[in-house]
Parts: structure tokens; sequence; C-alpha cells
């Protein structure tokens, strides 16, 4: 199985990425997490981790905008663990705003961080995973990589490259013993979307209890958040046994959204 793996999880000392590197280190993959926050707080988080799991647990502050930060982060994981076995692409962050008034530096940031970090993990990963001749890559898109949104320009860009990125590898390492694939979820409460919540009250003059209801999950069908433990659940399938043979896909879990 996968104990005994190494894994890093990018923005997981919070929301979604915790919730899977709880879920791998449950399963005894050692982790690197990454992400930002307090420095007290993260230190608690990652000693915790390792006593609950009994895994080695490290921490990089890696700059997901920053292609030499995230190149040193996962030679870290190599130096210090001796391998990355699991990538697993979380970090995300979003602005909402129309075309024509999205700012220049937010579109660059967020392509950056939700779309180009995941190129230089995988490109920097990859060698290491062909030479052990095992590797699981794990994108966490959403269900804007498969359809658009108004006021989302650079979100909804981003991820459906992140969609395209993960069928490319896929493709590429399609005769060795490396999956790619990628997880499009629907509205998960974490701390981005708590962000949105605020946001959207605000500039509709709505409480936020009617935002929930009426914007945030409005093309939800099921009218529920997704939980942050059910995307840890799929990462742990996917890199199963059970899912040797899936590869290159587009899961969409997301209550319905995309059947329309």
């Amino acid at each position: 199985m996968i104990q005994g793996k190494v894994g890093i999880v990018t923005g997981s000392t919070s929301g979604i990425g915790l919730a899977v590197a709880r879920q791998l280190a449950g399963a005894g993959v050692g982790i690197v997490l990454n992400g930002f926050g307090d420095a007290a707080g993260i230190e608690n988080l990652r000693a915790s981790l390792a006593e609950e799991y009994g895994v080695p647990v490290l921490y990089s502050g890696a700059d997901m905008s920053k292609p030499e930060e995230i190149v040193a982060m996962v030679e870290q994981a190599e130096r210090e663990l001796g391998s990355v076995d699991i990538l697993v692409n979380n970090a995300g962050i979003q602005h909402v705003a129309p075309v024509d008034e999205f700012p220049m530096a937010r579109w660059e940031q967020i392509l950056s961080i939700n779309l180009s970090s995941n190129f230089y993990t995988i490109r920097t990963a990859l060698p290491g995973m062909k030479a052990r001749g095992w590797g699981r890559i794990v994108n966490i898109a959403s269900a804007h990589g498969l359809v658009a949104s108004p006021f989302k320009s650079a979100y909804v860009a981003a991820k459906h490259g992140v969609v395209g990125l993960t069928r490319t590898v896929a493709l590429e390492v399609a005769e060795t013993d490396i999956t790619c694939n990628a997880i499009c979820p629907g509205y998960v409460k974490t701390p981005l979307v708590e962000g949105q919540i605020r946001d959207q009250a605000k500039a509709h003059g709505m409480s936020e209890d009617r935002v929930v209801r009426e914007v945030i999950l409005a093309s939800q069908p099921n009218k529920r958040f997704v939980e942050a433990q059910a995307i840890g659940d799929i990462v742990l399938f996917l890199c199963s046994p059970a899912a040797d043979a899936i590869t290159g896909i587009a899961l969409p879990v997301e209550g319905g959204w995309t059947a329309r």
C-alpha cells in the first residue's frame, strides 16, 4: 500500500489541504506541510500530526508564486525524507471582479499560485518518481476547471489549465506506474470560501446565510458544501492499488453541478 511513502501537500495548513494531509498521515505517509500562518501554530500542527500518526512531518514555507522556493521544497523533502512519492497540488487563491476591472497583478498572482505552481512541483518531483518506478500526482482543481462562472476569469482560467496539465502529464507517464489525476470539488467550506461569502454579502448587501443559499450554492444541486475529509478520502483512493489504472481524469465532486 502507501505506508512508508512520502507526500507533499501544498496549501495544507488549513482547509482541504490539511484534511488531505491528515488522511495521508493516517495511512502511514510521511508528510511535507506547506502554507502560510502563524509560525507557532504551524509548529504545533506539525508536531501534533507527527505524534498522532507516528510519521515524519516536515513544514516548508515555500511561496507557491516563486518557482525557486517550490523547487527547494521538493528537494528538501527528497533530501530529508528520502523521496517524494505522492504530490498533492492544492494551494490556491481567489479574486472576484469583472474582466475589464480585474487587477493585472491579481491575475498574475492567481495564475502563478493556482496553475504554474503545479507545473513546478510536478517538474521537480517527477524525475524521482520515474527513478523509483512509482508515483501519485493529484491536482486539486475545481468545478471551475470544468465550467465557468462570471467574475472569476483568473480562477477559471487557472483551473481549466490544471485539468489540461493533468491530462498531459498522465499521457506522458502512462507506461509507468505513475498516475496523474485531478479532483474537481464544488464548494468546500474552507477559509477561502468563507472569505468569498463575506465578500459576496458585502457586494450584494445580503446576509451571509442568504449568500450561501442563493449565491454560493446556487449552482450546486444538492445544496450542501462538500466535506474536506471527503476530498482526503478520494486522494487516498487515487493513491491505492484499486486506482492503478485511473489516470488523466478530472473527477467532479460537486453535488451534480456539472451534470446540468
